[in-house]
C-alpha cells in the first residue's frame, strides 16, 4: 500500500509539472510572435525613412542639376559673338537701359553766322544807374515768354575794365536754364524775357541787380556786362 501511494504521488507531481510547462509554452510563443511582429514593423519604418531620405537627396540633385545646366547656358551666351547678340538675346530690363542725353535745342534755321563764333565785349563807359539792354543781332524766332527754358551762349565781363570772368563759350557747351522764374539774377530775368529767339543783346547791369557791390563765394561784384546769345526757348 505504501509503495502505491508513493508511485502515485509520484505521478501526480509529474502531470502538475507537465500541465505547467504546457501552459507556459503557449505564452513564451505568442511573446515571441509579438517581438517578432514589433521588429519587422520597425523595419518597414527604417525602409521608409532612408526611401523618403533618397527621394528627398534625388530631389535636391535635380534642382542643382537644373540651376548648374541654366548657368552654363547663360555663360555660353557670353561666348557668342558681339554681332550674334541682338538676335539671341533679349531687351535689357528696362533698370540697365542707359538714359538717353537730353534732345538739342531746336535753332532757328535762319540764324544769324554772328551767333556762331565767340563776340568780342567791351568794357562800358560811364556810371551804370539801371539796366539797360541793347541788340546786337535781332532774332527772327519767338519773343521769350517768362517761365520758358532757354538756351544761350553768353560772355560775361566786369562793366568798368571789360575783364572776363566767365563764358559758356569757354565751358564748351551752351547753358540752359528758366528764365523770367527767379532762377538766375534780376538782371538777366528782367532783360531776356521778350528778347526773339535768335538775338544777340548786350545786357549792362548795375550791382544790385547782378551779385552786388560786396558778392561773395568767388562771385563777380559790381556793374557787370554781358553779351547774349538766345539759340532757343522751350
Amino acid at each position: 500500500m505504501r509503495a502505491s501511494t508513493h508511485l502515485q504521488g509520484v505521478d501526480v507531481s509529474e502531470r502538475v509539472e507537465n500541465r505547467s510547462e504546457d501552459q507556459a509554452a503557449p505564452a513564451t510563443k505568442a511573446g515571441r510572435r509579438l517581438a517578432a511582429q514589433l521588429a519587422e514593423k520597425k523595419a518597414a519604418e527604417a525602409r521608409r525613412r532612408r526611401q523618403s531620405m533618397l527621394g528627398a537627396a534625388a530631389g535636391v540633385l535635380a534642382v542643382v542639376a537644373l540651376v548648374g545646366g541654366l548657368v552654363w547656358l547663360n555663360s555660353g551666351d557670353d561666348d557668342k559673338p558681339a554681332g550674334n547678340a541682338s538676335a539671341a538675346s533679349p531687351s535689357a530690363p528696362a533698370d540697365q537701359v542707359e538714359p538717353s542725353a537730353p534732345p538739342a535745342p531746336e535753332l532757328p534755321a535762319n540764324i544769324d553766322p554772328a551767333l556762331k563764333t565767340k563776340p568780342t565785349v567791351k568794357p562800358g563807359t560811364g556810371e551804370l544807374k539801371k539796366l539797360t539792354v541793347t541788340t546786337l543781332v535781332k532774332g527772327t524766332g519767338p519773343a521769350v515768354k517768362a517761365g520758358q527754358t532757354i538756351t544761350t551762349n553768353y560772355v560775361g565781363v566786369f562793366y568798368k575794365d571789360g575783364k572776363q570772368f566767365d563764358a559758356s563759350w569757354d565751358n564748351g557747351q551752351p547753358a540752359t536754364f528758366p528764365i523770367g522764374v527767379g532762377q538766375v539774377i534780376k538782371g538777366w530775368d528782367q532783360g531776356l524775357v521778350g528778347v526773339p529767339v535768335g538775338s544777340r543783346v548786350q545786357l549792362d547791369l548795375p550791382a544790385a541787380l547782378a551779385y552786388g557791390d560786396k558778392a561773395e563765394g568767388g562771385r563777380p561784384a559790381g556793374p557787370l556786362r554781358f553779351v547774349v546769345d538766345v539759340l532757343a526757348a522751350q
